[in-house]
Parts: C-alpha cells; structure tokens; sequence
C-alpha cells in the first residue's frame, strides 16, 4: 500500500522504515511541530519517581538544563517508545507500561505507594487522558512540569495535498486525536473531503478513530494495541 504518515518530524523516520520493511510505500506529512520549552521551571523536590507520557516529553527533558538532578530517578513510560527513548536519554531505571495512560496509572499504582512522596509528570500543553486525576484518586499527589508544546498545521503541506487530490495514497496513518482532528480540519479547509472515500485510515485507539468521524474513509480501523507495533500488525492485516 502506498501510506501517509502524520507524525510529527522526531517520531516520523522509524516508522517509515518499518513499513517500508513490510514492502509498503510511505509518505511523511507531518501536521504537528514540537516545540521545546527550555525556559520552564522544573520544581525541585523529593519526587518519588518520573512519569513520561511520550517520547517527546523524554527529548524535551533531555534538552532542559535540570536534567541532571532527575536521572537518579525511576521512570515509568506509557509505552514501550517512550521507554526506549528514556533509555536512550540516560535513565537507568525505566518500566514501561501498556501503551495509554489507564495501563501507566495501573503499573504506577501497582508498584509505588503514595506515602512515597510526590510523582513529577514531563507533559506538553495538550493532555491526552487524565493521568494526574487517575493518580490522584488513589491518593498519589502528582505535579506536571510541561516542556513541550505541539502546534497544529495550519495547512495541508504541498506535497500532502497534492497526494490527497491526485489519489497517491491508498491509507493515512494516525496516532493521537489531536493530529487526526487536525487532519479533519485541514482537510475541509482544503476542499478534500471527497477523497477520503477511498482511503483507509489506520488508527492507534478508539478515541483517534472518533476524532475522524466527520470525515466519510472508505475503512477506518483501529489497533488491537495502542503502540507502534499494534498500529503496523493492523496494517499488516489490511
């Protein structure tokens, strides 16, 4: 198949290659540009531990200058990309979790107590789920330090429209609700919405697939699993 990716530039490379591996012919797109907030102020505590809800988080802590204090630290990751991107940053003690943010609560609460001490979350601007809230309920006190911020596209690039318009692409790949809402948006806005009949979208969760429903896809299917692996097993499967 011939696919569009629509990750951002950071997260975009391995994931062609992977497909391009399957003997699939991919295109980057990139609807999100992440930013790195240097300036913002990291609190310093006694945390108990880092909790990383997205490569992108791991890279903008890497480039913060309190970097150092923090890398004593275990660090759960919401999956296995931000995970290996932790590891790849230096930290030593890194877990994992399922993939979303109800699988990184549950590891959390099942492997650290509350009178611990407090919990630091490296988040961007826009929140996917409510990890804070999830742990708070169990009595965890936990405080964000937002490093990172992602703007949306303005505009459908050249060179993605132009595959759009002219039927290059067969399926369009998608891995948050934002990136798949801006999709949706620069999509009317480009006078496309035709188009989209005769793709299949390929979606990391149900709530990526809800963000979709105002365009009309020839197929829209979601992963068994909300990682990168689940993602190409169901593009595998067609």
């Amino acid at each position: 198949m011939r696919l569009l990716v629509t990750r951002p530039d950071e997260d975009a490379a391995p994931l062609v290659a992977a497909l391009e591996g399957m003997g699939h012919q991919a295109f980057h797109m990139a609807l999100l540009k992440v930013r790195h907030l240097t300036a913002a102020a990291i609190p310093s505590r006694a945390w108990q531990a880092l909790l990383i809800t997205s490569a992108n988080g791991v890279r903008a802590l890497a480039a913060h200058g309190d970097v150092a204090a923090l890398m004593p630290l275990p660090v759960y990751a919401v999956g296995e990309a931000s995970a290996a991107a932790a590891r790849d940053a230096g930290f030593a003690r890194v877990t994992a979790a399922g993939g979303d943010v109800g699988r990184l609560a549950e590891t959390v609460s099942g492997a650290l107590k509350p009178q611990g001490g407090a919990l630091l979350h490296i988040a961007g601007s826009v929140l996917a789920g409510d990890l804070k809230g999830a742990l708070e309920a169990q009595g965890f006190s936990v405080e964000r330090a937002v490093l990172y911020e992602a703007e949306a596209a303005t505009q459908l690039p050249p060179e993605g429209r132009a595959l759009i318009a002219e039927g290059g692409i067969d399926g369009v790949l998608f891995f948050s609700p934002r990136t798949a809402a801006t999709f949706v948006k620069l999509v009317r806005d480009a006078g496309l919405e035709a188009q989209m009949a005769g793709l299949r979208a390929f979606c990391l969760s149900q709530a990526v697939a809800d963000a979709l429903l105002p365009l009309d896809f020839g197929l829209v299917a979601v992963s068994g699993a909300p990682t990168q692996e689940g993602l190409l097993a169901l593009v595998a499967g067609g």
